[in-house]
């Protein structure tokens, strides 16, 4: 049995999890988080928050609050992400990975903050991140031995289904920020 460095079981898995966790970006962080433009149940909220949490873009408290402060201050000098005020590499990538941006400001998402369930999530947003990591796992293992004809594995799962797919995302996602 030789192990192969893709499938297109892993492949598929990759693009299917990009599709959906690029929806829970834009339908749930952005549309319901920071606009509120629907409205859901409590426990519809909570598994929505834990869904974003996949896509690996930090908590959703954190998301609407950077997200709202992005719409009050526009291409000013206030907007973190801006690439008019400091360029590309800033607005893709910099202002996301800078120490002075980590910190959710609960004031400008009181809305939320309410929901203790919100702010356990948001402060663990590691968890999302975890739970699909140790999903994918156990998919390729479950793959691996019921399944060996796909050719795939735990490992392979997690590098195409997580590493690659989350990538990918993320790009795409502060791409937004970067070229408009």
């Amino acid at each position: 049995y030789k192990r192969q460095s893709w499938s297109w079981a892993a492949v598929i898995t990759a693009v299917v999890l990009y599709f959906t966790r690029m929806f829970a970006v834009t339908a749930i962080y952005h549309r319901y988080f920071c606009h509120r433009a629907y409205h859901t149940s409590r426990a519809t909220q909570f598994l929505f928050a834990l869904f974003g949490l996949t896509a690996v873009q930090r908590g959703p408290l954190w998301w609407a609050s950077v997200h709202r402060h992005h719409h009050r201050h526009s291409d000013d000098e206030h907007d973190v992400h801006s690439p008019g005020m400091k360029g590309f590499l800033w607005s893709h990538i910099g202002w996301l990975t800078s120490s002075r941006n980590f910190p959710t400001d609960y004031d400008r998402v009181k809305d939320l903050a309410k929901y203790p369930e919100l702010v356990f999530l948001n402060r663990f947003d590691l968890i999302g991140p975890a739970l699909l990591f140790a999903g994918l796992y156990g998919f390729g293992a479950a793959l691996e031995a019921f399944a060996p004809g796909l050719g795939t594995s735990p490992w392979q799962m997690v590098i195409w289904g997580f590493f690659i797919s989350t990538t990918v995302l993320f790009h795409a996602t502060c791409t937004i920020n970067s070229l408009t």
